[in-house]
């Protein structure tokens, strides 16, 4: 296996609320705006970050999940997305070394800079602090050796002397300090339940925001320093991940089972082997727009390399499917803030409710779940699942290991993912006559809907994990 290395920071810190976001736009925006490629990555399963980091680099933002798609697909996955790239930076998630609950390290931002080999950038929130920011780093960096802490960006001070009493403590602990940035209050990006914003519902803020956050990483960083850092990044042993690869390796899907009557499959014919396509090719909408943010972008390119035509629609202005449409994913986003927009639109669905009624493959994840429902908040909605939705006080958030519990167009019964949650919505009731998960983490419990093609549920999976599940979504799109 032939070593790769690709120049890359890790920007991490000692919990939320510090300032990553901030800091690694900020770093993405500057190096883009001196002329470098910059591959942008977000450790874990945050949707709306990387939005704010394609603004900055003009790359698609990619997720790093340890947890939801094993460690050993972290490498390959950044080696996949910083193909032809200068540099990457990489966003952490959380505290430093806040992983997955109760799986130790797993997931967090340290195993995921073990993972790449990659140094790490420390953002302090310095705003209450002076000589005690010497105890804080000096914990960081000595609490597992294998994580290499590079240096140190100080955010939130307060003044001249301020950074000087924390340049003066720092020295002891012998990290250098990269950076000190002050508070700046067109660099906040405005949140609701869910975290941030997304880059979609406010574009033209977004691009000033992130012109903010690089011009005060720009004035306020060692960029030479940073880059440098970034050069000494260790190699990587392994291959890029890679769509056409992951499926080729993947087991295939199981033919459908035959309706009553219908003529038997020909022996010869194996079940991988693509059948015709249409003259203009086997369509599968994906929606997006301001309601549907949520999505990998693996998903597509595994959709693609399985022989499907990517087409994107926006179910808040587009009043039909993309003509062709064979098949329909609906990812995650904030159906509810849109609710009597998505209402508005009843051509659409009608258009949507008769897809699903003919049995075509429709994959929804969690906003898309509630656009499938009868109501959402007292708003009709598609009315494919015998169930309604309403939003929640109670958020429910957390990494989940699941079972598929049916037969559906993603997975055999049997099928192992882990996957994520993250909403404040209800849906009642919870789960259909087949459900589509047993949920097996914290509680023991059955979610979501299989009805014909549709496969519906709160649960965000990342399909890297497991490629047969684009594998098998296609070719039911060719046999339905």
């Amino acid at each position: 296996m032939v070593s790769t290395s690709v120049p890359r920071l890790v920007v991490a810190a000692p919990s939320s609320g510090s300032g990553k976001t901030t800091v690694a736009t900020g770093l993405m925006a500057a190096f883009t705006a001196r002329g470098l490629a910059v591959s942008p990555h977000k450790v874990g399963p945050d949707y709306i970050d990387p939005g704010y980091h394609a603004l900055a680099t003009g790359r698609v933002g990619r997720n790093l999940d340890a947890y939801l798609c094993g460690p050993e697909l972290v490498a390959p996955l950044f080696l996949h997305g910083a193909a032809g790239c200068d540099l990457a930076v990489v966003e952490g998630v959380m505290g430093m070394y806040d992983g997955a609950a109760g799986e130790g390290e797993l997931a967090s931002t340290a195993h995921v800079a073990k993972l790449l080999r990659a140094p790490v950038v420390l953002v302090v929130d310095a705003s209450s602090q002076s000589r005690s920011v010497a105890a804080l780093v000096h914990g960081f960096v000595s609490w597992d050796p294998e994580v290499r802490v590079g240096g140190v960006i100080l955010n939130k001070v307060a003044s001249d002397r301020h950074e000087e009493l924390l340049r003066e403590a720092l020295e002891s602990a012998g990290v250098p300090v990269l950076g000190v940035l002050r508070r700046v209050a067109q660099v906040d990006t405005p949140s609701r339940h869910l975290g941030l914003v997304p880059v979609a519902e406010r574009r033209a803020a977004a691009v000033e925001a992130v012109a903010a956050m690089a011009a005060q990483v720009s004035a306020g960083c060692d960029l030479e320093a940073l880059v440098g850092l970034a050069r000494s990044a260790g190699a990587l042993s392994c291959a890029a991940w890679d769509a056409a690869g992951a499926l080729a390796s993947s087991p295939p899907p199981p033919l459908p089972v035959p309706s009553p009557g219908a003529a038997p499959p020909d022996p010869r014919l194996r079940p991988e082997e693509p059948r015709p396509r249409t003259p203009d090719g086997l369509r599968v909408a994906v929606a997006g727009g301001s309601a549907f943010t949520f999505s990998y972008a693996e998903h597509a390119e595994l959709l693609t390399a399985a022989g499907a035509e990517v087409v994107p629609f926006d179910p808040l202005r587009d009043e039909r499917l993309p003509d062709g449409t064979r098949g329909l994913v609906i990812g995650g986003g904030f159906p509810e803030v849109y609710a009597s927009e998505l209402s508005a639109n009843e051509p659409l669905r009608k258009a949507v409710a008769a897809l699903a009624e003919s049995g075509a493959p429709v994959a929804a994840e969690c906003a898309g779940l509630l656009y499938l429902c009868r109501e959402l908040d007292g708003r009709p909605m598609c009315g494919v699942l015998d169930a309604d939705a309403r939003m929640s006080e109670r958020l429910t958030l957390g990494y989940r290991d699941a079972v598929a519990v049916s037969d559906s167009v993603l997975a055999v019964a049997g099928t192992r993912m882990r996957g994520h949650e993250f909403h404040r919505t209800v849906v009642e009731p919870g789960a259909g006559a087949a459900p589509a998960w047993g949920v097996r983490t914290p509680v023991r419990r059955v979610e979501g809907f299989v009805q014909r093609g549709v496969h519906a549920s709160y649960l965000h999976t990342h399909w890297a994990s497991e490629p047969g599940v684009a594998r098998r979504f296609v070719e039911r799109c060719r046999t339905s």
